[in-house]
């Protein structure tokens, strides 16, 4: 695990210092930094941007290096967007009838995961310039934030958004390492793609030799998906943060008794462009946001059901450690940001009543008239779509959940599973 995350440079040792040991050397970024130190809101991306880095995704500009690299990333995209899940199919048309149950649907769910992700990293990577220009948009929101409590809200964003990448790697590549090694102990390859070149049935070399090449596949796989995942969950958090610091500033609006009528309205006129810079963010990564989600969502369903019927009629303890692993990361998949979906659109409601609530009477006509426009605007909530066609939030989780537990209930009624066995 440790080299894992030592090569996607989620962990960077340093020097060591002996009166400083223990696993806040290891991982400095899931921690709020002092104050002291400089930190920005685009700060929270840095373990995101370094797995993009790694995987093939930021190339240099120039130089020798830039083609170099090029060529990594192609390599990345041959193999684990594009082999992968033809590598599946080929395996059902050359070998389906060596298959038992439980190995059949525990390659089908990550069979059809496989196909997902390929699109979502598809999107993603394709519309990767929006994500990195909301990190331009993010640099002037910081540039709002002079207080001490402010910055200490940015220290914390920072902070619980790299620890949100932290935990998403070690699921995602604890349910890569448990296949792994549960299906080799079990005599079997983890996934059994279709290898023309080496047959694992030829004694236990070639068997650990095919599904370490199959886990090295799997792993660039992962981490593409993993990517695509997590940066929903990370920008949003983010927009989080300066929304609660725009409801804080709305609520201090003329509550300084010692600022004038003017100054008071620089202040209004301050949160009206914060407001828009904020609404700005938001639509230049609604697009990337829309296509990955969608695409999860047709999935999602349909791989937790085929993963839940494994868990319940055919798994044995290591087949089951692995599927709940992989169960665990489809959920994470879709709740974390669907949830924070849920959040934002609270918070705007609060923005709202903040700026309702706000000392505004006895201000000046001028001053009345731009809150106005200031509330009407406010009162939009900020909802991201999923492929332009409902709202992502925590009921939309709901029905696809719904959707897995029907596809078990149909199994049951149906006794597919005991005519599996059977066969």
């Amino acid at each position: 695990m440790s080299q894992v995350l030592i090569a996607t440079g989620l962990y960077k040792p340093g020097p060591r210092n002996p009166h400083h040991t223990g696993p806040k050397m290891v991982f400095k970024l899931i921690r709020p930094a002092p104050l002291t130190e400089r930190v920005r809101s685009r700060d929270g991306c840095i373990y995101l941007y370094r797995a993009m880095k790694f995987i093939g995704w930021l190339p240099p500009k120039e130089g020798v290096l830039r083609y170099l690299y090029l060529l990594w990333t192609l390599m990345t995209f041959v193999w684990s967007t594009t082999y992968l899940p033809l590598g599946f199919l080929g395996s059902y048309m050359t070998q389906i009838k060596s298959f038992s149950p439980g190995e059949f649907l525990t390659s089908l769910q990550v069979c059809f995961n496989a196909y997902g992700s390929s699109v979502k990293v598809a999107i993603t990577y394709s519309m990767l310039w929006r994500l990195i220009k909301a990190k331009s948009l993010l640099d002037q929101l910081d540039l709002r934030c002079t207080s001490m409590e402010e910055r200490e809200k940015i220290h914390r964003v920072v902070a619980r958004s790299n620890h949100a990448f932290l935990i998403f790697t070690i699921v995602y590549c604890g349910y890569a390492g448990s296949t792994y090694l549960s299906s080799v102990l079990s005599g079997r390859p983890p996934w059994q793609l279709y290898n023309p070149f080496i047959d694992w049935h030829d004694g236990h070399l070639k068997l650990w030799v095919a599904s370490t090449l199959e886990y090295v596949v799997m792993s660039g796989a992962v981490l593409q998906d993993q990517l695509s995942d997590t940066y929903p969950l990370i920008y949003t958090l983010i927009l989080r943060a300066h929304m609660d610091m725009l409801r804080e500033r709305i609520r201090r609006l003329r509550s300084d008794e010692t600022l004038s009528e003017a100054n008071s309205y620089d202040e209004l006129v301050k949160c009206v462009m914060d407001h828009k810079l904020i609404l700005r963010y938001c639509e230049i990564i609604k697009p990337v946001i829309s296509g990955t989600i969608f695409t999860q969502f047709l999935l999602c369903g349909l791989v937790l059901g085929l993963t839940l019927i494994n868990v319940f009629f055919f798994s044995d303890l290591w087949t089951g450690i692995a599927s709940f692993m992989f169960v665990i990361t489809i959920l994470l998949q879709v709740f974390s940001f669907c949830y924070t979906c849920n959040l934002i659109m609270d918070d705007c409601e609060s923005l709202t009543h903040a700026l309702f609530q706000s000392n505004w009477v006895g201000a000046s006509r001028r001053y009345k008239t731009t809150l106005l426009y200031f509330l009407q605007n406010v009162q939009q909530p900020i909802v991201f779509i999923a492929g332009g066609i409902f709202p992502i939030s925590m009921s939309s989780n709901i029905s696809v959940a719904k959707f897995a537990f029907s596809v078990i209930t149909i199994t049951k009624q149906m006794n597919i599973a005991d005519k599996f066995k059977t066969d």
